[in-house]
């Protein structure tokens, strides 16, 4: 819900709601394949929660319900992301590596390949996985649809080869370390490979169908009728569901299934600025590229931060906040607007300093 004083955002609130890359904390014993031999290396982020970590150990950065969250995976050469499903939308947007995302409980449904700034938006009810296909470590930023994504749906063959190392998963999403000797599985209740009919329930659509909810870095494309366009700025649509109160129509990433949000790319050249403004939806800014200056209205004074590469900041509602580029090199965000129609900013009558000058 927006501040009763949007108006005012102390500086430490706005620093709570940012998180740094390099103070990222990851959990590697999130998921029931965590020691599946292929997959060990793999580091899972929550970063806006709760996320669908089946591990207590796994940190949550920003607890506050968005509408979505936020999550992220890094992982080195060769290292494979297990096959399953979710029951909300899962959107990955490559800030480095390149990666294969695999269809089907088996990957025999085909695959996609995802590289620097490409994004992509597997549906719902299907079985997905990814590895990374160069050398060196690479980083997914992932939002996911809804408060509350609900438990992941491993396909047959990830509880066989968790099975043989130890590990089992409750039901409810818990997983249990059948080597600790803490549990007595006789007193829970083990979730069970899907079935037959759930296998078909969760069929892979066409690769061609496929095709369609990725879009290459080269294939993003400005809209000239955002309200955030302006000179060295352009605003580009990513995922859009549907026509947008602030001038974006469907696509390129439409989909048929919920996401509950807007991803958009916003570019900023050297020396641009996008004037103060206030959002009616939450507004969560990764840093691609490059950095970029923030500054924000807390009563009569103006506050900012400095955001690079790989940072997650999330706005609040209702807080009049302008963007810089300082920098010799452009800069690129991709933001999740927190609604699948989100409204038009709300610009201030004039910029900062003067409206400071006014009131002092």
């Amino acid at each position: 819900m927006p501040d009763s004083n949007p108006s005012a955002c102390p500086p430490e609130t706005m620093r709570a709601r940012l998180v740094r890359y390099a103070d990222l904390q990851a959990c590697r014993t999130a998921f029931i394949d965590t020691r599946t031999p292929g997959s060990t290396e793999k580091e899972n982020f929550t970063i806006i929660g709760p996320g669908v970590s089946e591990s207590p150990d796994q940190h949550v950065h920003i607890r506050e319900k968005h509408g979505f969250n936020i999550g992220g995976a890094r992982q080195p050469f060769g290292c494979v992301n297990s096959q399953h499903s979710h029951d909300t939308a899962e959107v990955f947007v490559v800030h480095s590596g390149h990666w294969r995302l695999h269809f089907g409980p088996n990957k025999e449904d085909g695959s996609l390949d995802i590289a620097p700034g490409d994004v992509a938006s597997v549906p719902v009810h299907m079985f997905r996985g990814f590895s990374k296909l160069d050398p060196g470590k690479g980083f997914l930023w992932m939002p996911l649809g809804q408060d509350d994504p609900g438990k992941v749906t491993w396909a047959p063959a990830v509880f066989k080869a968790a099975e043989d190392h130890g590990l089992k998963l409750a039901k409810g999403g818990k997983l249990i370390d059948t080597t600790s000797g803490q549990y007595e599985l006789k007193e829970l209740e083990l979730e069970t490979p899907p079935t037959e009919q759930s296998l078909a329930d969760l069929k892979t659509p066409s690769l061609d169908r496929l095709e369609g909810c990725r879009i290459r870095a080269s294939e993003i494309k400005a809209n000239p009728d955002s309200p955030l366009a302006g000179e060295g700025v352009e605003e580009a649509g990513v995922i859009v569901p549907q026509t947008t109160a602030d001038g974006f129509p469907p696509g390129p990433i439409q989909g048929w299934w919920p996401h509950d949000f807007n991803l958009r790319q916003l570019t900023l050249e050297t020396g641009a600025y996008i004037p103060l403004h206030a959002r009616q939806e939450v507004e969560v800014l990764f840093i691609q590229q490059g950095t970029i200056e923030i500054s924000w209205r807390n009563d009569e004074r103006e506050e900012s931060l400095f955001l690079g590469a790989g940072d997650t900041l999330s706005v609040p509602i209702g807080v009049q906040h302008s963007f810089r580029n300082t920098a010799s090199v452009p800069a690129v965000l991709f933001v999740v607007r927190g609604t699948e129609n989100p409204q038009q900013p709300t610009f201030a009558s004039a910029p900062f300093r003067e409206l400071a000058t006014a009131g002092a």
